[in-house]
């Protein structure tokens, strides 16, 4: 059977963080408040990069806004919103995110 190629995105895949800063450089222009553009900085996490912006200590703090993650799979970009440390979860594939149990479970119907 031949090997099928996946389908083509359109985006670039990063192999590194400097490639992921290449890539954010055209697509994410945070700026202060000021019009100035904002430092961007990447982190490498396992199933993708995440690109932010950090402003001057003289930057009133304001929250909100959003970050960039690219994938290592596909290059796709998606914005993610900017919420405080204490409210984020950590950018993991293997993320659990907690639920509340409200009496006894009970199976999901499925759609057909």
């Amino acid at each position: 059977m031949p090997e099928i190629d996946p389908p083509e995105s359109g985006n670039r895949v990063p192999s590194s963080v400097e490639e992921a800063l290449e890539i954010a450089s055209t697509n994410f222009k945070p700026l202060c408040h000021d019009g100035t553009p904002a430092s961007v900085h990447v982190e490498e996490f396992d199933i993708g990069y995440l690109v932010y912006a950090t402003f001057p200590p003289t930057e009133p703090r304001s929250f909100g806004g959003s970050h960039l993650i690219i994938s290592k799979v596909d290059g796709a970009l998606t914005f993610v919103p900017n919420f405080p440390r204490s409210r984020r979860f950590p950018f993991t594939a293997s993320v659990t995110i907690p639920t509340l149990s409200v009496g006894a479970a009970r199976p999901m119907a499925h759609a057909v």
